[in-house]
């Protein structure tokens, strides 16, 4: 293997948004020279759950969560040598469409980048002190914990 995959992975960003993210900026923010491959994710607001309408969401942060998701993004980057990491989560209010977790990885081949993308999407979803705030059609509302399947 090259030296690419002998130093840790690299942490760009990892923190949370109140202002739109999007996977162009994701990109750019990973990509170098060195890049043979870049990976992006984007988790969307749907306009369902569990087959009920839903027609926003809000999304709420303990005050720790920038820290948090960055010690999550610095775990997947210490364990996916040779790496670039990029991770946002939305808080506040959101609409359909819009995007509520971006993540990006690249590496010099593409099995390291799809396998960083996925390790770090899933540590910010499930690790990250973040909890969603549904708002369904019929005017009734759920809260989704950081336990629950987001």
């Amino acid at each position: 293997m090259g030296t690419e995959n002998m130093q840790a992975g690299v942490v760009v960003f990892a923190g949370v948004s109140s202002e739109p993210i999007d996977q162009a900026s994701a990109w750019d923010a990973v990509e170098t020279e060195a890049t043979g491959a870049v990976v992006t994710f984007g988790g969307i607001v749907r306009n369902h759950d569990g087959g009920r309408a839903v027609t926003r969401l809000n999304y709420s942060g303990h005050p720790t969560v920038d820290a948090r998701i960055a010690e999550l993004a610095a775990q997947v980057a210490a364990e996916h040598p040779g790496t670039r990491l990029w991770a946002a989560h939305r808080v506040g209010e959101l609409a359909i469409g819009d995007s509520a977790l971006v993540a990006a990885a690249a590496s010099a081949h593409r099995g390291q980048a799809f396998e960083a993308c996925r390790a770090l999407v899933e540590a910010v979803k499930y690790g990250a002190p973040i909890w969603k705030e549904q708002f369904f059609a019929d005017g009734d509302t759920e809260w989704v914990g950081i336990d629950d399947q987001r």
